[in-house]
């Protein structure tokens, strides 16, 4: 799907705010309501709009211990790669894993409400699948930046 300008607009609003009324979106935007709501429905289907969510405050939330994790693989082979993949998606302490080029395999970053429960993720988890060599782990210290604002524009 091509986005148009309309859609660009519309998503970036939408990302700001996702529980905007439609009435309120449709004048921001520069549609009729019904217009915009069919739209919307359109980017949906196309896959571009994925889901509607609430941001929540990790340490608010009691979840104070954040870490971004560098994992090694001792092989990648199929099964254990398969079995790696499926065990960190099921974790739900894993709130983002990337497979990068670089020195590290995986890149995981790890939310967790404290050291000891990161510590026990390590070692009852991590360190127990048969595909993993070795992980180096950074802790925050503190949170710079964070954003699930694509900057989204018109193309051309």
């Amino acid at each position: 799907m091509k986005l148009e300008p309309r859609d660009c607009r519309l998503l970036a609003q939408l990302q700001l705010d996702s529980r905007i009324s439609n009435a309120d979106l449709a004048d921001r935007v520069g549609m009729s309501p019904s217009a915009c709501w069919r739209r919307i429905r359109q980017l949906e289907d196309a896959g571009l709009i994925t889901g509607y969510r609430a941001e929540v405050r990790a340490d608010r939330a009691g979840l104070a211990f954040e870490a971004l994790v560098h994992v090694n693989l001792t092989r990648h082979n199929e099964t254990h790669l398969e079995e790696f993949i499926s065990a960190i998606a099921r974790r739900p302490e894993v709130m983002d894993c990337y497979a990068t080029t670089g020195k590290s395999d995986y890149h995981l970053r790890v939310v967790c409400g404290s050291i000891a429960a990161y510590t026990e993720f390590l070692e009852e988890f991590l360190f127990r699948l048969p595909a993993v060599a070795s992980a180096e782990t950074n802790v925050v210290l503190r949170q710079i930046k964070r954003s699930a604002v694509l900057p989204i524009a018109p193309i051309g």
